[in-house]
């Protein structure tokens, strides 16, 4: 599960017709640190901007990113890491037209940080060369789905907040003695439980 008090990394990259970006995390197992995927991300570009060159394509990315992780990233700490200069150079543009001011107010805020133009570096290279030849849809077991209910009764805060939400309960106290992180996005509404599964949005 996520844990939106630790420090995220978000790679970005746009390739040919499929921008796509990868966010990570680093968690401690066995008192060592491992960097994992949270989500993969990735879509085909529209026909307005098919003419855009590859820098140009990589703010486009950066900011679809931001709109469709906002979930993930809202008020949470996080590095922006791509392969290209263009969005860097975003920043310190003075006269930018109508779709890169847009672009530059939605990313002025962020830690950016350039690495090589390797492949092999950047993990959501793959993703984004990759065409979308279609959508695959996975039935997951119902043994898993079990393992996950049972799951909550070992965590506090998804403890809590199956209790809030299965019978919709108002117990204000009891929303109160959620981490604030979970509180805030319980008070917003984000936290849906569907067949004993919690879903946040």
């Amino acid at each position: 599960m996520t844990d939106w008090k630790l420090h995220s990394k978000l790679y970005i990259d746009a390739y040919g017709e499929v921008p796509g970006a990868a966010l990570h995390q680093v968690q401690i197992f066995n008192e060592n640190p491992y960097e994992g995927p949270v989500c993969f991300i990735s879509r085909q570009i529209k026909p307005t901007e098919a003419r855009y060159v590859a820098s140009n394509m990589k703010c486009i990315c950066l900011v679809w990113t931001l709109e469709k992780l906002n979930n993930y990233l809202d008020g949470s700490v996080f590095k922006v890491i791509t392969d290209c200069n263009s969005v860097k150079s975003l920043l310190n543009m003075k006269n930018p037209n109508r779709h890169m001011l847009r672009w530059k107010i939605a990313i002025q805020e962020l830690e950016l940080t350039n690495t090589p133009d390797n492949p092999a570096y950047v993990p959501e290279n793959a993703k984004s060369q990759i065409p979308v030849e279609g959508i695959n849809i996975t039935d997951v077991g119902t043994e898993l789905l079990e393992n996950v209910r049972e799951s909550y009764k070992k965590d506090k805060n998804c403890h809590i907040l199956t209790s809030l939400l299965e019978k919709d309960c108002k117990d204000a106290a009891l929303a109160n003695s959620l981490d604030d992180v979970w509180k805030t996005s319980y008070n917003n509404g984000r936290f849906h439980l569907f067949d004993g599964i919690l879903y946040h949005r």
